[in-house]
């Protein structure tokens, strides 16, 4: 099944099981109609307020017999406002697992979230009864629609942070660079493709000194560079290690190509997950370099510690602050602004989610109205689970109540 990866383009990996240590979630009710601009009528009782536990029944009904406000245009999709009734699996969610990223969010909230944000921080030692309580009387539900205003199909991918060895010196096994950006790289002209890099003495020259690991497997460096940051376990010149983050520094100014479309054009796989790709690569050593320079592009990084605290979050996304596993998403900042809490409902097929989570992150591929990419942690089982999520979506963005004019 086919995924698109952070730099756009279809990376192709295999239908995987979900992880088992996410949060438990409940599978959405049928949908509901979509009440009418301005409507002061109660909501009718439906399968999604019966899932309400009765102590926030009344708090929810005070806000949802509010008259809704008018809809909202952004850039890239259109805000219908709805009951807070409607939204899937309302309150069944942990939001203290959520209320996390949101504190992260606040970190850099922008002028739209700063007042509210004064709120979020205390009710960080609240009950989750407590929170929805304070967003049933603060926020407002808008379904998250096309431009035009109609339903459009909406998709959800999943991204990781890889877990990768490492050497900080060159040796007979690890021989693959990783590099800082070198002088003159923006991204915003392209510089030296991928195959220029390993075969021009220019490329190599500016290259040189800017190596900041090496790894054994040229396939993990791809992965990293796709999914744009990773977690390396460095062994030192002394023989000690330690782990650092390889955070998203540059990129070479190249489109991003997928080597496994490229692999299943050829009919050299079935299957173009990457274990399967590295089992391709290692009984076609000799093709290995062909396959990697398809994708002209090249992602640089930049290294950061990582202890304590930081090891619990991930890397910093578009938005400028850590990103929460499965609390985070990537989103179209034309259709959704960053720091922007987010409904989000899918129905599956690997994973079934009805939870709050955070607008805080983007990427080349993440494009459309309804598009979301979910953050789902760190390592192999997180990117076993990344990799098997091409699924149905729908969003609704939680935004003040009060203040004028359109979100920005």
């Amino acid at each position: 099944m086919a995924f698109l990866g952070r730099w756009g383009g279809v990376a192709i990996v295999g239908m995987l099981a979900a992880c088992s240590s996410l949060p438990p979630t409940v599978s959405p009710p049928a949908p509901v109609a979509l009440p009418g601009p301005g409507s002061s009528s109660p909501p009718p009782a439906n399968a999604v307020t019966a899932t309400v536990p009765p102590e926030l029944a009344q708090a929810m009904a005070e806000a949802d017999a509010r008259p809704l406000p008018a809809p909202m245009s952004r850039t890239a999709s259109t805000w219908i406002p709805v009951r807070w009734a409607d939204l899937p699996g309302l309150a069944q969610d942990q939001l203290h697992e959520a209320w996390d990223a949101w504190l992260r969010s606040c970190e850099r909230p922008g002028p739209t979230w700063a007042a509210l944000c004064r709120d979020v921080r205390p009710l960080t030692l609240g009950t989750d009864a407590e929170r929805w309580r304070w967003m049933f009387t603060h926020l407002q539900p808008y379904r998250v629609l096309a431009t035009d205003g109609s339903t459009p199909n909406g998709l959800l991918t999943g991204y990781y942070e890889p877990v990768l060895t490492a050497s900080r010196v060159r040796t007979a096994t690890h021989a693959v660079p990783l590099h800082a950006p070198p002088p003159g790289v923006d991204g915003r002209q392209p510089w030296h493709s991928r195959q220029a890099m390993e075969t021009l003495p220019e490329a190599q020259a500016a290259l040189q000194g800017n190596e900041i690991v090496w790894l054994a497997d040229p396939i993990d460096a791809l992965i990293v560079q796709i999914q744009g940051s990773g977690r390396a376990v460095v062994t030192e010149p002394d023989g000690s290690e330690r782990t650092v983050r390889l955070a998203f520094a540059a990129h070479n100014g190249h489109p991003y190509q997928s080597v496994g479309r490229w692999l299943l054009d050829q009919r050299a796989v079935r299957d173009a997950s990457w274990p399967a790709i590295k089992i391709w690569a290692s009984q076609n050593p000799q093709r290995v370099n062909e396959m990697l320079w398809v994708n002209p592009r090249t992602v640089f990084f930049r290294e950061e510690p990582l202890s304590g605290m930081e090891t619990q979050f991930g890397p910093k996304g578009a938005q400028g602050v850590p990103l929460t596993p499965g609390r985070s998403v990537a989103v179209d900042a034309g259709s959704i602004p960053y720091g922007t809490p987010v409904w989000l409902s899918t129905p599956g097929p690997t994973v079934t989610l009805n939870r709050l989570v955070m607008a805080q992150d983007t990427g080349g591929a993440i494009v459309g109205a309804v598009r979301a990419d979910y953050f789902v942690g760190w390592g192999q089982e997180a990117g076993t689970l990344a990799g098997g999520i091409k699924q149905p979506l729908m969003l609704w963005a939680l935004w003040p109540r009060q203040p004028a004019g359109a979100p920005r």
